[in-house]
């Protein structure tokens, strides 16, 4: 049974691990417009810095979730061998990468929300370096790896806030 709950454990931390490295990869290779993951840096990214971190297509009215979703199934094919010789692994990773799409999906339609419970996610999209912050469901790995950095609630989001919200008629 320990060993179960270790294997499970440790499929959930590579999940994690999984979704900061893919995170950062979409970065580097997704500013291309050429590229076909080119989406979540172009459309993604600029639909929640134009809309207070709001993307609607977490809401059905984009494509996005649905390149989103294709992404993360290719990505369980390829892991789907894991099945014959580590299936409770598997299972902690598939669980990891379920939670990365709700939650991701949670930050977009309610930013009040994700501001309170993920602020990492919030500063990775609205702070002026868009290539920091790659952890969604959690920042251990950006702190480990030197790349969180700190927006929410600094002198410098408190202006661009007040900005955007006069951008957008909402002062």
């Amino acid at each position: 049974m320990i060993l179960y709950i270790g294997q499970f454990t440790l499929g959930i931390i590579y999940g994690q691990w999984v979704e900061w490295s893919m995170h950062k990869l979409l970065h580097k290779i997704g500013k291309k417009r050429s590229s076909p993951f080119s989406y979540h840096f172009q459309s993604h990214h600029r639909s929640s810095r134009e809309n207070l971190f709001y993307d609607g297509s977490y809401d059905g009215q984009g494509e996005g979730i649905k390149k989103e979703l294709r992404d993360l199934f290719l990505l369980l094919v390829l892991h789907l061998p894991l099945i014959l010789v580590a299936p409770t692994f598997l299972a902690g990773a598939v669980l990891q990468a379920c939670l990365y799409f709700f939650l991701h999906r949670k930050c977009h339609l309610d930013p009040e929300w994700c501001k309170r419970y993920f602020p990492w996610h919030y500063d990775h999209h609205m702070a002026l370096n868009q290539d920091a912050n790659w952890g969604v469901t959690t920042d251990w790995i950006d702190r480990l790896m030197g790349t969180r950095e700190v927006y929410l609630g600094t002198d410098r989001e408190q202006r661009d806030t007040q900005r955007r919200m006069k951008r957008l008629g909402l002062t």
